[in-house]
């Protein structure tokens, strides 16, 4: 593995882990625990194969750990505490916002694919390889998360349950 393929892939992992985790530290932490882990574990990447999607399975195994050990996750109602990028006016800022409020409340495995697809580009089968799971249930995960944020974007609840068809 060459290390300047590794570091041109930071600013993609910061980007990730700082949408997985949502503080700068946290994520930061989490680019060095991913990195560190790939350096020691070098010889388990395959020549040829998509370094991003390695990196980023690296990561999102990490985050899963991290997520185990912490237990449920205590969202904080205060405004002040979140770090959130605002654009120029009070409605854009209130939007993005109403955003982050709905990506928060996504489950972990929904809101992973959804960044993956929305922010890193990456392909249904690189996801797939990244999280380690099948390309059916990256399209899945991506439709409930999509249907999911759209319904909480629009102020609406969860979906209606499914009804028993005979």
């Amino acid at each position: 593995m060459d290390s300047h393929a590794l570091l041109a892939e930071l600013p993609r992992l910061r980007r990730y882990a700082r949408a997985l985790v949502g503080d700068r530290a946290g994520a930061d932490d989490l680019v060095q625990d991913t990195l560190e882990r790939a350096w020691l574990r070098a010889g388990q990447w395959r020549p040829g194969s998509d370094l991003r999607a390695w990196l980023f399975g690296i990561m999102h195994n990490l985050r899963i750990d991290q997520l185990r050990r912490s237990g449920p996750v205590q969202l904080s109602l205060d405004e002040e505490e979140h770090d959130v990028a605002t654009r120029a006016t009070q409605g854009d800022a209130l939007e993005v916002m109403a955003l982050d409020r709905a990506l928060a409340g996504l489950p972990e495995e929904q809101r992973a694919v959804l960044l993956l697809v929305a922010v890193e580009e990456m392909s249904y089968a690189d996801i797939a390889v990244a999280l380690g799971i099948p390309v059916g249930t990256v399209m899945s995960r991506l439709s409930r998360g999509r249907e999911r944020l759209r319904q909480a974007l629009e102020g609406r609840g969860a979906a209606t349950p499914l009804r028993v068809v005979i």
